[in-house]
């Protein structure tokens, strides 16, 4: 692995700022790359799931990653152009401005749950800043790792994409390298471990964590509209989403409204929830986790309410009932732990203060959904809490929108990508000052003289 990243770090040190020509080429290969094996990738993805539903990798996975590196194509001519800063009088007729420099050699570690989009997007972002790039894929998804290494080897300049695969062993390796960045995405406890690493080299971070997204319904929001929108957004990918609404705070006397609404819904989008386009638990190991974060929670009095299923049916094939919990308390461990499955909290709450309370109380999250019409209860909301993003009335659709930073807050994470983000987090914003001929500098050279003195003054102000 130390040969292969020497290759690419030489490549990346003779070209150290490639021309825009040569950046669009790489992106449109990349999305030639996507629609050529488009559906290679969704049976390598759903091999690996053991059940994904077609149109939901197309909508989930290949949509984003094509209107990533779109958006990237369209706009990287402008981001790459130099900004001029605005000078101070007393240094004027001198200029300044901004040049966005490639760091080098990316290293991007790739989670299981959306494989195909969480490498592109990174990769999209280091290649429209014209850095070399080398990916770590998750051995969770076997089938889809090994196909996007053939995929990239076929479609890329070998100097410029790398693809590595393999178990933990692999990944410690690859953390040992002297990247110039290092975007990471998936859990907070391996996230402190790849900071810990890339910190023996200097080497800069983008953590893309995960945590509990808090979903808050407004006392006067009709149920059932939200409802809707948080289960489309909870059973997408069967929950196994870093931004999926983890809990709900619901107004107290509400509950069996929400319930009643959330069971006719799961039922019109899945009629049988162990049908193909209902997406399985990637894993054995991570069904094994959500049964037992079901059995904590009956075993310290919670309340199971099964959206599609009856308690004594058996799930098939990693296909977990949806399921919602009444009656939960903090020392579950459902409500202490990011939850990655179709399991839904639900916390009864009397006034915004007290959610507000509880928010804040807790590690920040990525994300944050409030459904209300209140402008000044959503304010407030913005406002008297900190979190990663925020959807307004709905769930998740933050992510979607290039424009918009995407990135985490203290727990859920460091720094920002997509988009523009994106290019100036694979970028160095190197400052070029440039001195005038006419420079009136001179006449604060030593020895200083009265005038000198005098133009501090000015200079100072009061």
């Amino acid at each position: 692995m130390q040969q292969e990243f020497q290759r690419i770090y030489q490549v990346s040190r003779q070209k150290p700022f490639p021309p825009l020509a040569e950046r669009k080429q790489s992106l449109e290969q990349l999305k030639k790359m996507i629609l050529d094996n488009e559906q290679a990738i969704i049976k390598a993805i759903d091999q690996d799931f053991s059940g994904r539903a077609e149109f939901e990798t197309q909508l989930a996975e290949i949509y984003p990653s094509i209107k990533a590196i779109k958006h990237a194509k369209k706009k990287m001519s402008s981001w790459m152009k130099p900004e001029k800063r605005a000078m101070s009088l007393w240094f004027q007729p001198a200029s300044a401005k901004v040049i966005y420099q490639p760091l080098g050699v990316a290293g991007i570690i790739v989670p299981w749950n959306y494989p195909l989009y969480m490498a592109i997007g990174p990769l999209t972002c280091a290649l429209s800043a014209g850095n070399c790039v080398m990916l770590k894929m998750s051995e969770f998804t076997p089938n889809f790792s090994q196909l996007f290494a053939d995929l990239v080897a076929q479609y890329l300049p070998e100097g410029l994409v790398r693809v590595v695969n393999g178990g933990p062993e692999i990944g410690a390796e690859f953390l040992q390298l002297n990247f110039d960045h290092i975007l990471f995405t998936g859990s907070s406890r391996v996230g402190k471990m790849v900071m810990k690493a890339a910190s023996d080299n200097l080497t800069s971070v983008t953590l893309e964590l995960g945590g509990k997204s808090p979903t808050i319904i407004d006392a006067d929001f009709p149920i059932k509209t939200a409802a809707e929108r948080i289960i489309f957004g909870k059973l997408l990918n069967s929950g196994q989403t870093c931004l999926a609404p983890d809990y709900v705070f619901l107004p107290k006397g509400k509950e069996q409204e929400f319930v009643d609404a959330c069971k006719t819904v799961a039922q019109k989008f899945y009629p049988q929830w162990n049908a193909k386009h209902y997406t399985a638990i990637n894993s054995p190991k991570q069904f094994e986790r959500q049964e037992a974060m079901l059995q904590d929670a009956i075993d310290k009095g919670a309340e199971i309410v099964y959206l599609n299923n009856s308690a004594n049916e058996k799930n098939d094939g990693r296909k977990m009932s949806p399921t919602i919990v009444l009656q939960t308390s903090q020392n579950m461990q459902l409500r202490q732990d990011e939850i990655f499955g179709p399991v839904l909290p639900v916390v009864s709450y009397k006034n915004l203060d007290e959610v507000i309370d509880y928010v804040n109380a807790n590690p920040r999250p990525l994300a944050l959904y409030f459904f209300s019409y209140n402008k000044k209860n959503i304010q407030r909301m913005l406002s008297e809490t900190v979190s990663g993003g925020v959807t307004i009335n709905d769930v998740i659709l933050h992510v979607s929108q290039e424009t918009l930073p995407f990135g985490g807050v203290g727990n859920s994470g460091m720094g920002h990508y997509h988009g523009f983000e994106g290019f100036k987090t694979f970028s160095k914003a190197k400052s070029v000052f440039k001195q005038s001929r006419f420079a009136g500098t001179k006449l604060m050279y030593p020895p200083y003289s009265n005038l000198a003195k005098r133009l501090y003054k000015l200079m100072r102000g009061h």
